[in-house]
Parts: C-alpha cells; structure tokens; sequence
C-alpha cells in the first residue's frame, strides 16, 4: 500500500485550479438590540441574501457574549444567639477574589461546550419552519459530538467551542445534613464541601492511590476537563509569569504581572475572554449587648465577574447545516432560546462554643433559576482542599466572645449567574451589588458569520448544471418517562410516539429522579428540602446542578438498564432483549457517528470508551433506520422496555431522530 502511495504522489501535478477566487467572512448581528431579557436570540439573513455571493453555512458559527457572574445575593445573616462581653468578628468575608491568597480565578466554570446555553433552536426557511423547535436540544448535540468528535478533535477545537468533556471516573455523589438546628455542625462537614448530590467539580488533579483501599476510581480526585475549561475563561491579568509576587527575582530579573503582555484594556479590543472585574467582600460582626444576641453584621459585598466570547458552530447545532450545499440568495429565520440560568449557593459558619472560632460546614444550592427549564451551563468548582473553592470556603475568620452556650451561626448566600449579551440578568444581584457590578467588556450582541464564496465561473458553471439541490438531514423529538424505580426490580414499557416516519434511531439518556415519590425529602439547614434518591434539591432535575455535568454531555453515574429493547411498530429493534452492559456498548453505542462506524483501526473517531459508559456516560441508543425505501414515509409507533438496573429511581430522557428531505434552487435559494 504505501508503494501505491509513492507512485501516486510521484505523478501528482503540483498547483491545481482555484474553485473559488474570493472567501470573505461577513458578520451580522442579531435582532435583540443587547437586550436578552427575554432569553431568547433572533437572526435573519435577509442581509445575506441580496449579497448575489454562495454562503457557506456549513462552516458558519454564531459568536455568543456570555458575562458570569458570582456574587454576593445578601449581608450574611446572624442565627442563634452569641455571647456578651463585646464578641466581635474582625472578619467573616468569604467572597474575597482580589487578593492573591484567596483569589476564586478557578472557583466557578462553565460546563462542557459553549452550546450549552442554547436550549432549543428554531429555523424558519422563507417563511416555513423546517427545523422543529425541540427542547433540551443541548443533550441530543453533546451526544452527537462525544460521540463523532476524536481526541485530535478536541484537542484543535476544544479550546475553540468550549469542548471539553467531563472525567467519568471523578464523579462523587454526598448526601447533606439532616439537621436544622442554628450552629449545629453536619455530621461530617466534607459531605457538603463539593455541593450536594451527584458532584463532579474537583479541579485540583491528584495521581491516582492504589495502595490498601477498595477502588473509587478517581473519585473527587480532580476533573481534568473541567480544569481545562476554566482555562478558557479565566485570563487573569494580575497573574505573576513567574514564582515571585513582582518583586525582584534572585537572579535579578523582575517577577511581572500578565498586565505587563496583555492588559485588560487589550483584552477588550481582542475580545479575550477574561476575568473582568473583581471586588472583595468586606463584612465585620459585633455584639455590645450584655445579654446573648444575634451579631449586627455590617459592611459591603463582592463580585467576580467573567467577560466570555463563545463559538458555536451551526454544523454542531443542527444536522441540516452540516448537509447543506453552498446556496444563494437564501432568507433563513433562526432563533434561539437561552439557558440564562441563576444558582443560589447557600455557605454557614458554626460555632459550637462560645470559645471556638467559627468553623465551615461547607456549601449547598438552594435554589436554581431557569425560565426555560433547561440545563444550568455553570459549574462551581468543590472546596475541599486545594481545590477551586477552598480559599472560599476556609477564608479566614475570627470571633472573639465571652462565656455563652447557645448554639449560633451566620449564613450567607451567594448567586452564580450566567447571562448572554453583556447585562447580568439577575435582579437581585444587580440590585445588592449595584455599586460594583459591571456590564461585560466584549461583544454586547450575538454575531452570525458567514463565509461568502465567489466561484471561478468555470466551476460555477459546473456546479449549477443541476442546480436543484437534494438537502437530507435529521430532526429530532424529544419525550420524558419519569419516576421509573430502581433496585432491579422495576420493569417499565412505555410508548413514546404513536407515529413518526422514517425514524432514524432512539436515544435514552437516563438521569437520577427528581421526583419527591422517590425519597422521602430532606429538610437542610439552608431552608429547603433535597430529594434523597438525587441528593439534590428536591423537584428539581439534576442537569440544573451546579456541581453535576449531567445533561451536558454525562448522564447520572452508574444509571443503566437491563432486560432493553426498543420497539418500532411493535416489532423488536434489537433481535434479542440485551441484558449485558457490554452488548449495548458493543452492539449499539461502538462505532456511531464515527469516522467508518468505528471499523477502521486508526480511523475513527468517538470518545466515549468502555470505563466512560460503565460509569457516567449510560447511552442507551439504537439505530433503527435499516429499512426498505417504500417504508421510511409510514410512521411508526416507538416503544420503550426494560428494568433499572441502578439502585436509583430514573427519569428517561428519550430522543427520537428522525429524516428530513427538502430540495432548493442553489441560484435563487427557493425551495422546490
């Protein structure tokens, strides 16, 4: 073979004709005017389409601004009552991110691939709909890319689109306290350190220990693609290039600051993304009284805030952009709605005696904000040690007090919140923290661009010899079987569609239930319940954690299926029911989309392996579109069957893909 190939490059001809004598990239804003209030952004090409120029959508992307923010939501609050004798706190402030000691440059991040903040997607094409508007389109899309994207592929476009994915064997899964009670310290304080429930948010890489222990895999040992993504973001430019803190070195050169290459002034005209503004908290305590009492706490809040420019390619966005021919004179109506998405993060310092100082007892989300419903894209990084969070949680505190026993604690309450455009959209923060919080200092609105071809008239003459075009592409329909019981025990066969046509495959993706008939709720200390059977807020799903990547590319750990198959007109798709986790991987999940179905030694693509299935990415997939012509246009019925095989109640979130055909004039861009 490789003779061939000699012989072959021998004879090439060295300079072949140009296709095209001119590419430029054109841009155009959307229609919001700044202003995503409404979570939602609109664009038409109608600008495009006078050009008399090819598009070429295929390569197309959106730029999305992004700005998140972490800040105070409110003064921390005294409970319980502390002793007399003039107790004093010299300094209770956690939110501290403009000193160096206790910077949180890696205590919050955004989860794998910028695409995670569009939660649907509509396409109109001269005024008629031809992709269907399909919530929680974001899952459906990171499959598609674990699955077709190789390791090269992350590795040239990672740092590009967002993309890194989660380390499946990271994951831990904490329970909370139980208690109450004012001051009363959890029973261990490390279960509330990374959040609660399903956690995957350690950023701090530890080697593997191997030695005298049952195996955790790498459990809360750190998550290198999480890490990796927070690298993306998080240009910082009072960072030191060197060891010292700016003074002079021993060997007499000097220790500069980032600012010294690229400031922050330079970061704006670049569009770098970067950390954009930072304001420490600065909260002191006191008790005069001379009875216990709650301490008057006074002061002023802090803010950390990231000015992010996204890319996401349309191609990774919807299949008809990745199947579309080069057009003219096309008018495509797209519109996005936006997972702008608020998590409040709840923090309380003890005291058990009036004599110790106030000790942490870690960090919960009580509450996440998401007017669409769908995935939180941001992640907080965990506070055990070395991690992202740890200088957060262990910021230093002192509280001096007299003689007392009461039990005592101050709460506070932070908001993660990640906005599109350059406005943070959540009114409490930008109401609390008027005084210092900023707009982001990027882009303001979301751009289109589009690579215009201008065609060597030879090769346009050739191209439009047929100039009707043959557009097949796939949509998708997406459904919800919720609240099925773990244990092994529980069968479930439910149908999901009376009727789609050429159906192409099934997708489950199955998550920790979050339904409060699963488990008995939780009530915690910080004023709301968790569901015991997905550790996190009760009713809420677990893909709006803040601690989980789950629905962004990860499922629940360890959620799979046994005695599975999936029905098509009540006819079984897979020959026999599959009981085995390596028939599903093997037989189902190996090999689709990638490079030659997986089949070729050293040409493939994929980067879900047989350890990443077994443990946080549980595809549960089926191609089912092998079938004669004169079928693909009868629908068919889907129906769903199988038993949990995981301890832990599931919701089932089925995706169901299906054909699309369309034809259109390249020259006029008319459908026909």
């Amino acid at each position: 073979m490789c003779d061939k190939l000699v012989f072959d490059l021998s004879q090439e001809v060295e300079g072949t004709p140009n296709v095209f004598v001119r590419k430029d990239w054109v841009n155009i804003l959307d229609n919001q005017n700044q202003n995503y209030n409404n979570n939602q952004s609109i664009i038409d090409t109608s600008q495009l389409s006078n050009s008399n120029k090819y598009m070429s959508y295929r390569e197309s992307y959106l730029s999305i601004p992004m700005l998140l923010t972490y800040g105070t939501a409110n003064a921390p609050t005294s409970s319980g009552t502390f002793a007399a004798a003039g107790a004093s706190g010299t300094n209770i402030s956690l939110l501290v991110p403009a000193t160096s000691g206790t910077s949180l440059d890696y205590s919050i991040g955004l989860k794998n691939w910028f695409g995670q903040i569009i939660h649907s997607f509509t396409m109109d094409y001269n005024g008629t709909t031809i992709c269907q508007q399909t919530p929680y389109l974001n899952m459906w899309n990171s499959f598609k890319l674990m699955t077709s994207l190789s390791l090269n592929d992350v590795s040239t476009q990672g740092a590009t689109i967002g993309f890194y994915p989660d380390d499946p064997l990271a994951w831990g899964f904490y329970t909370t306290s139980t208690t109450t009670a004012a001051g009363t310290n959890p029973t261990s304080s490390l279960d509330t350190f990374s959040g609660q429930g399903t956690v995957n948010n350690t950023n701090y890489i530890i080697t593997d220990t191997v030695k005298g222990q049952f195996n955790s895999f790498r459990s809360m040992m750190g998550n290198d693609g999480l890490l990796k993504r927070q690298q993306l973001i998080n240009y910082d430019s009072l960072a030191n290039t060197g060891f010292g803190n700016g003074s002079t070195l021993a060997n007499g050169n000097t220790d500069d600051l980032f600012s010294a290459l690229l400031t922050d002034s330079a970061c704006n005209s670049l569009w770098k993304s970067y950390i954009s503004n930072k304001v420490s908290e600065a909260y002191t305590a006191s008790n005069s009284n001379t009875a216990d009492t709650a301490l008057t706490i006074t002061g002023t809040p802090g803010i950390l805030q990231f000015s992010i420019v996204a890319t996401v390619y349309l191609k990774h966005l919807h299949s008809f952009f990745n199947m579309c021919p080069l057009l003219k004179g096309v008018f495509m109506k797209l519109t996005l709605n936006l997972n702008n998405t608020s998590s409040t993060i709840k923090v309380s310092r003890d005291m058990t005696t009036a004599a110790t100082a106030l000790a942490m007892s870690g960090m919960q989300c009580s509450a996440v904000a998401n007017a669409l419903g769908g995935v939180n894209p941001v992640m907080i990084s965990s506070g055990i040690a070395n991690n992202g969070n740890e200088s957060f949680l262990t910021a230093p505190a002192t509280l001096t007090t007299g003689t007392g026993a009461s039990a005592r604690q101050v709460l506070y309450t932070y908001i993660a919140n990640i906005s599109v455009g350059a406005i943070c959209l959540d009114q409490t923060l930008t109401s609390y923290c008027s005084s210092i919080i900023t707009q982001g200092k990027l882009s303001k609105s979301v751009y289109l661009y589009v690579p215009a071809m201008t065609f060597n008239p030879t090769f346009e003459q050739a191209y439009l010899s047929n100039s009707v075009k043959q557009i097949k592409y796939t949509d998708i329909y997406q459904y919800q079987v919720t609240n099925i019981s773990g244990g092994g025990n529980t069968n479930f066969n439910n149908l999901i569609t009376n009727g789609i046509a050429n159906i192409k495959s099934v997708l489950i993706l199955p998550f920790y239930s979050q339904s409060s008939s699963s488990g008995t709720a939780v009530a915690t200390r910080f004023g709301h319940s968790n569901n015991t059977n997905s550790g996190f807020i009760n009713g809420v799903p677990v893909f709006q954690s803040p601690f989980d990547p789950a629905g962004t590319g990860a499922t629940s750990p360890i959620s799979h299926i046994t005695n599975f198959n999936v029905q098509i007109s009540g006819q079984n798709a897979i020959y026999n029911t599959q009981k085995y986790n390596y028939e599903q991987f093997n037989n189902q999940l190996y090999g689709q989309n990638a490079v030659n179905g997986g089949l070729t030694d050293g040409i493939t693509s994929g980067l879900i392996d047989r350890i990443g299935f077994d443990m946080e990415y549980c595809y549960y997939y089926v191609n089912v579109e092998r079938m004669l012509p004169v079928e693909m246009s009868v629908p068919k019925s889907v129906q769903i069957l199988g038993t949990v095989a995981s301890q832990k109640s599931l919701d089932l979130y089925v995706f169901i893909e299906y054909g699309v055909e369309i034809q259109i004039d390249a020259l006029t861009g008319a459908r026909v």
